[in-house]
C-alpha cells in the first residue's frame, strides 16, 4: 500500500468516524477533510474544487429549485388531493408513496422521481402533524429501488449496459433489468413500508408543531365563470376536509349567513367565510380556483406583473390599525394589500373581514405586492411574525410547470439531453416564467449539501486516481479464488454496496463492472450474473446521504444526521442481498 493510499483511507475512516459521532456538521467535516487532502497533497490542488462542478452536486441544487417551483405552481397540491391522503396511517402512507415513487422511478430518473414526490410527501406530513422525517427516507429508498427495474431507471444500469457492449458486443435491453430489478425492489418496497419507517429515529426538533401555527378566520371569493356556481356550500365540505379548512358559512351581500348557509346556492361573488391555516387556505383556494376577498386588486397585481407574497404580522396597541378596520385606513388603495384573515387567539369573528375591527393582540394574513412586505408592515405599525416560508401557489402555471418538468425528464430519460442539463433548462423556464421569483431563486438550495457533495467528491476520485479502489478490487478477487459461484456473487454484492456507499454509484460500477467481467472469465461461466448483481449493488446505496443523490436530497428536509440512514438501511441491503442473489442465479444461469 502507497503512502497517498494510506492518506487517503486515513481522511476517509477519520471522515466517517466525525460523521458518525455528529458532533460537527456534516459539510464541516467533508470541507474540512479535502483541504486536509489538498494540504497533504493527495488530492491535486487544481482539482480542489472541482466537486462543485460535478453533474451529481449540479443535479442536487437544480432539484431542490424545481421542487420549489412545482409547489409554488399548485403541480404539488394537484398530487397531494388527487392520490394522497393525509388521515391514512404512517404504513399505509409510506406504502402509497413508495409505490408510486418505485414506478415513476422505473420510468424516468429517480433523482427526478423523488424531486416530483418530496415536496408532496413534506406537505402531507405537515397536515397529519408529524415529522417529514418518517416518511422522507423511505420515499427515498423506494424512488432508488424502483430505479433498478429499467435501463433508464438509474445511472448504473445505463453503464452496465454500455460497458457489456464494450466486452461483450451487445447491451443489455430497456427491460433486461426488470426480472431482476422488480423482485428486488418489491421486496425492499414491502420491507421499507412494513418494518422499517419503524427504525427512524424521532426526534423533537424535527416534529413539525402544527399547533404553533394558528387558524385564520379568512373570506375566499367565487369569481366569475367558477365550477361552483350553482352548488351548494355543503359539496365543498369534501375538499374542505382534505385540506383541513373549516366552512364557517356565507356572505352575501355584505350580510353573513348561519344556520342553512350549508345548503346555500352558491352565486358569483359570494365569499365563502373558512378558518385555516395559511398554507391549507391556500391549497384549498387553489383547489377549487377560488379568487381573494379583493379579486379586483389580485387582477391588477397580476395584470402588473407584480408577484404576491403572503405576510403575518401581529398588531400591537400603537399600530393605526388598533380600533379601525383594512377598509377604513385604505390597506387595498394606500398599500395595494389585501387583508386575507385574522386570528384573534380562539375568539370568534362575526363581521366581514375587511370591515372587522381590529384588536391589540390580533395576527393578520396580509396578500402584499412581491417585495414590499416590510414597507407594508412598517406602515401599518405592526410587528412581522418570524418568517415560514409562506406563499401564494400560481394555479394558472400549474400545467405549465408539470410540462416544463415532465419534457425535460423525458428528453434526459431517451438521451436527448444530459440530465443537469435538461433540469437547468427547467430552473431557468420557471425563473421566466415567473413560477419561482428571481429573488427566491437560491433560497431554496441546502448550501451545506452542496458543500458535503463538493467535497467528497475530489477525495473519491483522488481514491480511484491512485489505485485506492483496484486495491480493492484485486483483494476480492484473491479473496474468492475457489469459492461457490453464488458465494462469489454474494462477496461482489457486498462489495460493490460497501463502495457505493462511500463513492459515487457511477464511478462503483465503473470499477466494479469490469470486476465482475474478469471473475466471470476465471470461472468460465456467463458474465451476465455477474454484471447484473454490480447493477443491484451499485443502485444499493443506503447507509449514508452520499451514497446516492436522492439520500443527499432529503438529508436537510428530513432532519437527519449522517448515522441515520444505517438504521434502515444496513437491513434493507442484506435483504436486497438475499433475494437478487436466488433471482440473477434464477433469470441469469451461470
Amino acid at each position: 500500500m502507497t503512502t497517498d493510499q494510506i492518506i487517503l483511507f486515513s481522511l476517509f475512516g477519520g471522515v466517517f468516524a466525525l460523521l458518525l459521532w455528529g458532533r460537527y456538521r456534516y459539510d464541516i467535516v467533508a470541507f474540512s477533510a479535502l483541504l486536509i487532502g489538498v494540504v497533504l497533497g493527495v488530492v491535486p490542488t487544481e482539482e480542489a474544487f472541482s466537486g462543485f462542478g460535478h453533474p451529481a452536486t449540479i443535479i442536487v441544487a437544480l432539484v431542490l429549485v424545481v421542487s420549489a417551483g412545482l409547489v409554488r405552481s399548485g403541480a404539488v397540491h394537484l398530487i397531494t388531493r388527487t392520490m394522497v391522503d393525509s388521515s391514512r396511517n404512517l404504513g399505509s402512507h409510506i406504502a402509497l408513496m413508495g409505490g408510486i415513487g418505485g414506478v415513476l422511478s422505473a420510468f424516468m430518473n429517480n433523482v427526478a422521481a423523488l424531486a416530483l414526490l418530496m415536496p408532496v410527501d413534506i406537505q402531507t406530513a405537515r397536515k397529519a402533524k408529524r415529522a417529514a422525517g418518517l416518511s422522507l427516507m423511505p420515499l427515498s429508498f423506494a424512488t432508488i429501488l424502483g430505479g433498478m427495474a429499467t435501463l433508464i431507471g438509474t445511472p448504473p444500469n445505463i453503464i452496465i449496459a454500455s460497458i457489456r457492449e464494450e466486452s461483450l458486443g451487445e447491451p443489455f435491453a430497456m427491460f433486461d433489468f426488470a426480472p431482476v430489478g422488480a423482485v428486488t425492489a418489491a421486496a425492499g418496497l414491502l420491507f421499507v413500508a412494513l418494518v422499517g419507517w419503524r427504525l427512524i429515529p424521532q426526534r423533537e426538533d424535527t416534529v413539525l408543531e402544527a399547533s404553533e401555527i394558528a387558524d385564520y378566520i379568512a373570506e375566499l371569493t367565487i369569481p366569475e365563470g367558477s365550477d361552483l356556481i350553482g352548488k351548494r356550500l355543503i359539496e365543498l365540505e369534501e375538499t374542505a376536509n382534505k385540506t383541513d379548512v373549516a366552512l364557517l358559512g356565507v356572505i352575501r351581500d355584505g350580510k353573513r349567513r348561519y344556520g342553512t348557509a350549508i345548503n346555500t346556492l352558491l352565486k358569483e361573488g359570494d365569499a365563502l367565510v373558512l378558518e385555516a391555516k395559511p398554507d391549507a387556505l391556500d391549497e384549498f383556494r387553489s383547489s377549487l380556483s377560488l379568487a381573494f376577498s379583493d379579486k379586483q386588486r389580485e387582477d391588477r397585481l397580476r395584470a402588473e406583473g407584480v408577484g404576491l407574497d403572503i405576510v403575518e404580522v401581529v398588531v400591537p396597541q400603537s399600530s393605526r390599525l388598533v380600533g379601525r378596520t383594512a377598509q377604513n385606513v385604505g390597506l387595498h388603495w394606500r398599500q395595494h394589500s389585501v387583508l386575507m384573515g385574522i386570528s384573534r387567539q380562539g375568539r370568534k369573528i362575526t363581521s366581514q373581514v375587511r370591515n372587522t375591527t381590529i384588536q391589540a393582540g390580533d395576527i393578520l394574513l396580509l396578500l402584499v405586492p412581491k417585495a414590499t412586505g416590510n414597507d407594508v408592515t412598517e406602515w401599518l405599525g405592526a410587528l412581522p411574525l418570524a418568517d415560514r416560508g409562506l406563499s401564494v401557489t400560481q394555479d394558472n402555471k400549474t400545467w405549465l410547470a408539470i410540462g416544463l418538468f415532465g419534457a425535460a425528464v423525458g428528453a434526459a430519460s431517451v438521451g436527448l439531453l444530459y440530465l443537469p442539463i435538461a433540469l437547468g433548462l427547467v430552473v431557468m423556464a420557471y425563473v421566466l416564467t415567473r413560477i419561482v421569483p428571481l429573488n427566491e431563486l437560491y433560497t431554496h438550495i441546502e448550501w451545506p449539501v452542496v458543500v458535503l457533495l463538493g467535497s467528497m467528491i475530489p477525495l473519491g476520485a483522488a481514491l480511484e486516481d491512485v489505485g485506492g479502489t483496484e486495491l480493492i478490487a484485486g483483494g476480492l478477487v484473491a479473496l474468492t479464488e475457489g469459492m461457490p459461484a453464488w458465494v462469489i456473487l454474494t462477496v461482489l454484492m457486498i462489495v460493490t454496496m460497501s463502495l457505493s456507499d462511500v463513492l459515487n454509484n457511477t464511478a462503483t460500477t465503473i470499477v466494479a463492472a469490469p470486476v465482475g467481467i474478469q471473475m466471470a472469465e476465471g470461472l468460465g461461466v456467463s458474465p451476465d450474473p455477474f454484471l447484473m448483481a454490480v447493477a443491484v449493488a451499485a443502485s444499493s446505496a443506503f447507509l449514508t446521504p452520499i451514497g446516492h443523490k436522492n439520500n443527499t436530497l432529503i438529508l436537510g428536509p428530513g432532519g437527519y444526521k449522517f448515522s441515520d440512514y444505517w438504521r434502515m438501511g444496513l437491513p434493507l441491503e442484506v435483504l436486497v442481498v438475499a433475494v437478487s442473489i436466488p433471482a440473477i442465479l434464477l433469470f441469469w444461469p451461470l
